[in-house]
């Protein structure tokens, strides 16, 4: 029963930077809903902590201490690349013509493309498959910037209609 428990530990273990860069992700597009410009700071810590994230996972795709330098550089130059564009998306003048939810999408699209070729310099699959998922979820994410409306009305509406159900139920019982 040990070894069950070990195994799952395990698994989670492994599998913990891959969740943790979807939700930072995912977080990130949220608050930038909410917070708009002020999400700077939160954009900006993405950069070194995916950094560190591809590291620790292609160390151990590696053997060599030379190709563990070349993964060092390769990552730290990469993921320096996407700050510097990231830090273009909050200068002043390009804040001026984008709005926050074109931010948040551009900045999204930037994380899944930084991710996935990270992935490929880092050889890591699974952080390939972390930028292919948040490329894949931008569209989804533009529907519901766009349809935040529609779908808050749709909400509303079924909790009226739940409502009335419950009432008319509740009378014809007698419970009223």
């Amino acid at each position: 029963m040990t070894g069950e428990g070990g195994a799952g530990r395990h698994w989670l273990l492994r599998e913990l930077p891959y969740v943790a860069m979807l939700v930072l992700a995912v977080g990130g597009v949220i608050a930038m809903g909410f917070r708009g410009p002020a999400t700077y700071g939160y954009w900006m810590a993405l950069a070194p902590v995916y950094g560190l994230a591809c590291i620790f996972s292609g160390w151990r795709e590696v053997d060599k201490t030379s190709e563990h330098l070349r993964l060092v550089v390769t990552q730290a130059l990469h993921w320096l690349a996407f700050f510097a564009a990231m830090w273009l998306m909050f200068l002043p003048e390009v804040r001026g013509v984008v709005n926050d939810n074109a931010t948040s999408l551009a900045l999204l699209i930037l994380l899944a493309l930084g991710t996935f070729v990270a992935g490929v310099h880092a050889r890591v699959w699974r952080i390939c498959l972390v930028g292919l998922f948040l490329a894949l979820s931008v569209p989804a994410v533009a529907w519901i910037q766009d349809s935040a409306i529609l779908l808050l009305v749709g909400a509303l509406l079924a909790l009226a209609a739940g409502g009335i159900f419950w009432w008319l139920l509740r009378r014809e019982t007698g419970r009223i």
